[in-house]
């Protein structure tokens, strides 16, 4: 909660305590209508309960025990015997103009996010994890984290070997292949590798080649790596993320551990050998027919799988980067996997009891039909040719706009709602993409907040004076608006506990629309002296909140549309 609302709380507690004798949780809430002020609390009706009296009695007496007139206009005794609580207009000012950073909290987190496949256009899932994974980030940063990303590139196992296996028989030269041909190779040694027994055990040896070095595989791997990192960076550079190819960390990176990883898990005791596949089973974990699930560790071939990798993984964030809290961001049907990482990582020693491990996990992007997202084809869809689209839909949107760089504007307000729509929604839900929902000018929308923030921006340039001090609320407009920028650093400090940023684009929306409300019933250049001092203060506060709660977002804020 905001500092005048947990101030709010630990007064009623106090009073409580001092009355009764009972520390109960006041449980403040926001009023719901302007007559109720701005707080409103159950605790006399849930104490009455408890002591057998009469509910208003017990509020009378809790106002009574109250030191409040520092902070609040004196209570209101309402119904029942709700206690309504009115800040006073200073104290909303103050909290306003004082905004204190959050102090570094010497924590090191790790955020492992984005994830796509070498030799692969990203697609539509990677804009889920991308988008998520940056928000989070810098929520984290924001609130004192030491924060290290990092980019789990799949860029290791069968398929590698397949692809090289297929390119030579072809006889083609990888330098000639972009992205787009190296996944038509990769489709090609698909089907090859599913059909022809032969073909799929030179591809094992393969594999085997380029775990053990050998130079010709080794380049030809290499050139994919380049060829993927590069096009996936112009990707990042669209969706305005924050990853760089120095946060790639790629599968093949743990190669070299993943003996030791085996060797320490036989050490222990922790590895059991089932159809000749070295396995962990962990007490509690059963399919449905109520056998034993195993995390293979080790294949029957020789070969280690990616439970393997990602326990090095773990290893290496903890033992090497100090982690003290790790959070992967992957969709939700790898959670039973996680958990199972997890808890075999405890059990080894490589994930003390100091680090937490969180799988922040998100739902499936839907197409207009509530049905997984694909092309007409029945294909993935492209994450290059949704912006693509989005920015066009966001180009038409300006067409009768006058002023701006309309190109840079219609990329801000289209990868603007693209991202908005995918942070809005709780991330543990699916939703559907819909770009002419996403691109509306009106409602729960990222073009809705970035027009509010442009709109800020032209009357602040309009009014043609430094904004002082916000020392006026008078209007009940003003106090909510007031009340709820004192909510921003309440509100950004919660997503980073629960790592759901759809918490922080609520409130965002709320604080917009109580603009639009403030806008109507409170004029800011026509008002005269003080008033209008405060009011432009009260905007320029408004407008940086809107701006930092949309870089939280990883998501651009013109100053004009």
């Amino acid at each position: 909660m905001s500092a005048v609302a947990s101030a709010l709380t630990s007064r009623l507690s106090a009073a409580s305590t001092a009355a009764f004798g009972i520390d109960l949780d006041p449980e403040l809430r926001s009023a719901t209508k302007p007559e109720f002020g701005h707080y409103q609390s159950n605790l006399a009706l849930r104490l009455a309960n408890q002591l057998g009296l009469p509910p208003r009695e017990v509020a009378a007496r809790l106002v009574a025990a109250l030191e409040l007139d520092d902070l609040c206009e004196p209570p209101a005794i309402a119904g029942p015997g709700f206690i309504n609580l009115t800040v006073r207009s200073t104290v909303l000012a103050a909290a306003i103009n004082d905004r204190p950073a959050f102090a570094p909290r010497g924590e090191r987190v790790v955020v492992d996010y984005s994830q796509p496949n070498v030799a692969k256009q990203m697609h539509v899932g990677h804009l889920r994890s991308t988008v998520i994974g940056d928000s989070v980030c810098n929520v984290l940063q924001y609130v004192g984290y030491q924060v290290i990303r990092q980019n789990h590139v799949g860029d290791w196992g069968t398929q590698y070997g397949m692809m090289i296996e297929q390119l030579l028989e072809e006889g083609l030269d990888a330098d000639t292949l972009d992205l787009q041909g190296l996944q038509e190779l990769y489709e090609r040694s698909r089907r090859h590798f599913d059909s022809d027994g032969d073909f799929a055990d030179l591809s094992r040896l393969r594999v085997v080649a380029l775990q053990t070095g050998d130079p010709a595989t080794r380049a030809n791997w290499q050139h994919m790596v380049d060829v993927s990192l590069a096009d996936f960076e112009q990707v990042y550079a669209r969706l305005g993320s924050a990853l760089t190819r120095d946060d790639v960390v790629g599968e093949s990176a743990y190669n070299d551990d993943l003996p030791v990883i085996v060797a320490e898990l036989e050490q222990d005791g922790l590895l059991t050998e089932s159809d000749g596949a070295s396995c962990a089973f962990l007490p509690g974990y059963v399919g449905r027919d109520g056998q034993p699930l195993p995390v293979i560790v080790r294949k029957s071939d020789g070969g280690f799988g990616y439970s393997a990798t990602d326990l090095a993984a773990i290893r290496h964030r903890v033992k090497n980067l100090h982690a003290q809290r790790i959070v992967y961001v992957v969709d939700h049907r790898q959670a039973l996997h996680f958990d199972m990482i997890f808890t075999l990582a405890r059990a080894a020693g490589w994930l003390p009891p100091t680090t937490t491990a969180e799988h922040v996990s998100f739902g499936t992007v839907l197409g207009p039909g509530g049905k997984p997202f694909k092309t007409r084809a029945g294909g993935t869809v492209k994450l290059t040719t949704l912006l693509d689209e989005a920015v066009e839909r966001a180009d038409a949107l300006l067409d009768d706009r006058t002023g701006i760089d309309r190109a840079a504007t219609a990329v801000a307000v289209g990868i603007g709602a693209v991202k908005y729509a995918d942070l809005s929604s709780d991330r543990d839900n699916d939703y559907v993409f819909d770009l002419d929902r996403m691109v509306a000018m009106t409602g729960n929308t990222g073009p809705y907040l970035q027009y509010a923030h442009a709109r800020l921006t032209r009357l602040l340039s309009n009014a043609g004076e430094t904004p002082g001090a916000v020392t006026l609320l008078d209007h009940p407009i003003e106090q909510r608006l007031a009340l709820l920028l004192t909510g921003f650093d309440d509100t950004v400090a919660q997503v980073a506990e629960t790592l759901q940023p759809h918490r922080l684009c609520t409130y965002l929306y709320e604080l917009a629309a109580a603009l639009s409300v403030f806008y109507e019933q409170c004029p800011v250049l026509k008002s005269e002296g003080e008033t209008r001092a405060s009011r432009i203060a009260l905007c320029a506060a408004t407008r940086q909140v809107l701006q930092d709660g949309l870089g939280l977002l990883g998501i651009a804020a013109p100053d004009a549309m």
